[in-house]
């Protein structure tokens, strides 16, 4: 799974870019296998025209949500503050582009995409910033645009964890309250799916993940 890190940025030089820059391909092969993954994606290029703007935050590697819009024809413009993980992305998905940045200072234009892509991408950031980017990711999104999200809903806020064998620092929210974020932030939720994935990783554990589909009011 090309994750869409569980971090949408804090900065270069932060603690999450450094988890992700120490995990690099790990996390695409510990996540790969996620068929709900791929049923999002499936149902996303569904409701995508040819040729659309794609913005897919946290690209980490870019695969698999970068890989598979870009050989739909789609434009893909991947972000993600783990230097490692863009330079990953960049060689494994050339018909894409990729910046290695934090989103929230990367100037969004109203209605500059056709959709936005957001897989596990939100996790490390805390729970007011979280809202803060998901109402801005929707208002980068032109009326009718498709937002696809991803997240681990557990009722949690700043605790501490290990991620295949890193610290990581987490916020999230429960599955009705994420969303219902999602509708609040100006999205009208279209299709839900919840589904419990191991990771292919020793340090692997089961663990929830929610995917919401909505589109902009």
């Amino acid at each position: 799974m090309d994750r869409s890190r569980r971090d949408a940025g804090e900065g270069h030089g932060s603690p999450a870019a450094a988890v992700f820059d120490a995990l690099g391909a790990e996390y695409e092969r510990a996540f790969a296998a996620s068929p709900a993954h791929r049923e999002s994606l499936e149902r996303l290029l569904a409701d995508l025209a040819p040729g659309s703007r794609v913005l897919d935050v946290g690209s980490g590697t870019g695969r698999p949500t970068a890989q598979t819009l870009a050989e739909a024809g789609h434009r893909v413009l991947g972000v993600d503050v783990s230097g490692v993980m863009t330079a990953l992305a960049a060689r494994q998905v050339p018909g894409a582009e990729f910046r290695c940045a934090d989103i929230r200072d990367l100037p969004l234009a109203e209605g500059a995409f056709d959709a936005v892509c957001v897989y596990f991408s939100l996790l490390q950031l805390e729970r007011g910033a979280q809202v803060g980017l998901l109402e801005r990711l929707v208002r980068s999104l032109r009326p009718g645009g498709r937002l696809a999200v991803a997240t681990v809903p557990v009722d949690v806020a700043g605790a501490d964890a290990v991620f295949m064998g890193q610290p990581v620092r987490v916020s999230s929210f429960g599955a009705e309250e994420f969303t219902a974020l999602i509708a609040r932030s100006g999205a009208a939720v279209e299709w839900t799916h919840s589904a419990l994935f191991t990771p292919d990783h020793p340090a692997g554990e089961p663990e929830p993940h929610l995917f919401v589909h909505g589109r902009r009011i």
